[in-house]
């Protein structure tokens, strides 16, 4: 390896800043430390987790450097954040609910019943989630799993299900909860635009960063992404309204439904019998981000903020410890009383003080600039920004209100990156100029802005090796000065990726689980955002699909939009071909498992018409590339 493609070491102005955090943060505070590791009652003895072809999809070692004292190139407030992360075991929470952490990039909770144990959020991989279940029954007993509960609609707190129930179990009353809306979020989010938020997720995470002190150490939230098996089961039983109770094996759950705040489908639940609530994800040891970097729907802080008044109000008082599906407990009732109520001001504050900047004129830019936390807020460790940041939330909290234009004119029709890159660097004298001047600017300590103008030469000319090296070494200083790990994880697999060319996407959510729980609307949904349009402008192809079940659904192509409806739909009275088929292998066709030259030979099938016309219709789909360019044009 070239000297120029090794990771550096971090510069003096990284350093500086370092010491300044030190001076900044409650280092002295550790009661966070005791929280972590107490009621530890033993980890896997092995530590390596491991798919069925034998591929490794976690390693409870991995982290073991975390341990050493803080290099110079991570932050300290990150690494000890990491650290607590990386704690990893089976831990008693209250008598009757233990956790398993530090297995996956989330928690997974037993509450035990009079029989067997619920589990809550079977972690995002089945192999982790099956370890995670051996582990606690190695410990306290073989008790079968009698329920599960779902708290949110992203994937890490679904996906390891079938580690722990199967599908027979639970279509033979194994309960599954889950908060309304649950399925619809879980399958949209993870499908239509999945593969651009997985491909950005590897950043987001780092899980194709090497993990050490000049590599991946962690996400804030947790560690990473494991990358084994998705899996999926569909709830049978819905929370549809805030006071609803379920009783499952004797376990007795009070829900608060929280639609809108860290997930679009979410929930809290407490357990009245073990004076424990659980705040899924609205309530963590982080700022959380109100939106994603890999992409997702803007939450709304205003709602985050009203949803944690009011389970303060509702639940504090009969509380005694307050647990998440990510980090650790809080225990002590005015601890948990503080905690939730700072975590509530916390996103008011967000909110609110970006609108008030924003109606005197401020711009994203300049208002996150501004924005700094109330003193008793930047000294509480739940509240800083590992995960989500000050800076990103106020332009989350502008976007939600007024959208992605910050109002100046200027702005309304800009040349995208390639071609903007171009003319800048004409301007601004040619590729050495910039560079010559930029390299001025790295030894000064002022790596935003080299990062920004040497952006330019890189999308000008791609190929450009000096421009890519020097791009490539103020991310990594931009990396070891981040306090947020995901900020940390995208600039550091930036400059990777600079260095070695585009390394792909390490974990994929559209698992086989996700694309058949898809209804059939949202699978034609599916496939007409990847109707290649100019391809087709002047094709007009109806396919008309009748059910054995009775229904019938229409799609048509035309001005390159793919339509579709139930009965004839909007759709001409003639169908070019009509097919005739179950449910089963019309899925099995949409999502490619099929071709339509099969179709024929096919039990239960008939076609009328000019099968040809489908043919040709699927011919103008897309493949998303899962491998796109990000640092490069």
């Amino acid at each position: 390896m070239s000297d120029a493609a090794r990771p550096k070491t971090a510069g003096s102005a990284v350093a500086a800043a370092h010491r300044a955090a030190l001076r900044s943060h409650p280092f002295d505070d550790i009661r966070d430390l005791g929280d972590a590791r107490r009621g530890f009652l033993g980890t896997a003895d092995d530590p390596v987790i491991r798919a069925r072809d034998g591929r490794v999809v976690w390693d409870l070692d991995a982290y073991a450097f975390l341990r050493e004292e803080c290099p110079g190139t991570a932050d300290p407030s990150l690494w000890r954040q990491s650290r607590l992360c990386a704690e990893h075991g089976l831990f008693e929470v209250v008598e009757g609910v233990y956790q398993v952490r530090g297995f996956d990039l989330g928690n997974v909770t037993f509450v035990e019943g009079r029989r067997g144990v619920l589990v809550v959020d079977p972690l995002l991989c089945v192999e982790n989630a099956a370890a995670a279940l051996a582990l606690y029954r190695r410990h306290r007993g073989d008790r079968q799993v009698t329920g599960v509960l779902y708290t949110h609609s992203h994937a890490d707190h679904f996906g390891g299900v079938k580690g722990v129930v199967t599908q027979e179990e639970v279509d033979q009353g194994v309960p599954v909860y889950a908060p309304q809306g649950f399925l619809d979020h879980a399958v949209s989010e993870n499908v239509l635009a999945g593969v651009a938020m997985n491909r950005r997720a590897t950043y987001m995470y780092g899980t194709v960063l090497p993990k050490g002190e000049r590599g991946q150490i962690g996400a804030g939230l947790g560690q990473t992404l494991s990358t084994g098996e998705v899996s999926l089961i569909a709830p049978t039983v819905d929370i549809t309204r805030t006071g609803q109770s379920e009783v499952v094996d004797g376990v007795h759950m009070v829900f608060q439904l929280t639609p809108g705040t860290e997930a679009p489908a979410e929930l809290n639940v407490h357990f009245p019998d073990r004076r424990a609530l659980c705040t899924a994800e609205n309530a963590t040891h982080t700022m959380h981000n109100l939106v994603a970097l890999r992409g997702a729907e803007v939450r709304d802080p205003r709602a985050w903020a009203r949803f944690l008044t009011e389970a303060a109000d509702r639940f504090v008082d009969a509380t005694d410890v307050v647990f998440s599906s990510h980090h650790w407990p809080v225990w002590g009732r005015e601890r948990v009383r503080t905690y939730l109520t700072e975590q509530r001001d916390l996103y008011a504050f967000l909110h609110d003080q970006t609108l008030r900047l924003a109606n005197q004129g401020l711009t994203p830019l300049e208002a996150a600039e501004r924005i700094a936390l109330p003193p008793a807020l930047a000294q509480a460790w739940h509240a800083q920004g590992y995960l989500g940041s000050v800076n990103h939330n106020v332009k989350a909290v502008y976007q939600r209100y007024l959208g992605w234009f910050d109002g100046n004119p200027a702005h309304l029709w800009q040349h995208p990156p390639a071609e903007a890159s171009e003319r800048y660097v004409r301007f601004m004298g040619g590729a050495e100029a910039v560079l010559r001047q930029a390299r001025r600017s790295y030894d000064e300590g002022d790596f935003r802005w080299v990062a920004e103008v040497v952006d330019h030469v890189v999308f000008a000319d791609p190929d450009n090796a000096e421009a890519r090296a020097l791009q490539a070494d103020a991310l990594e200083q931009l990396g070891y000065g981040s306090e947020n790990g995901t900020w940390r994880n995208f600039y550091l697999t930036g400059a990777m990726e600079l260095r070695h060319g585009a390394l792909g996407t390490a974990v994929s959510t559209v698992s086989d689980d996700l694309l058949d729980a898809l209804t059939l609307d949202q699978l034609m949904d599916c496939l007409a955002i990847r109707v290649d349009a100019p391809a087709c402008w002047d094709a007009d192809i109806t396919v008309r699909w009748d059910l054995l079940s009775g229904s019938m659904i229409t799609m048509r192509l035309r001005n390159g939009v793919l339509t579709h409806g139930t009965g004839h739909g909007t759709a001409s009275a003639a169908p070019d071909v009509e097919i005739g088929l179950d449910e089963e292998t019309l899925r099995a066709l949409l999502l490619g498992r099929l071709a339509p030259a099969d179709l024929p030979g096919t039990d239960g099938v008939t076609v009328y018409g000019d099968l040809n016309r489908l043919t040709e219709l699927l011919s103008h789909l897309d493949e998303p590339d899962p491998d796109f360019p990000v640092v490069t044009p």
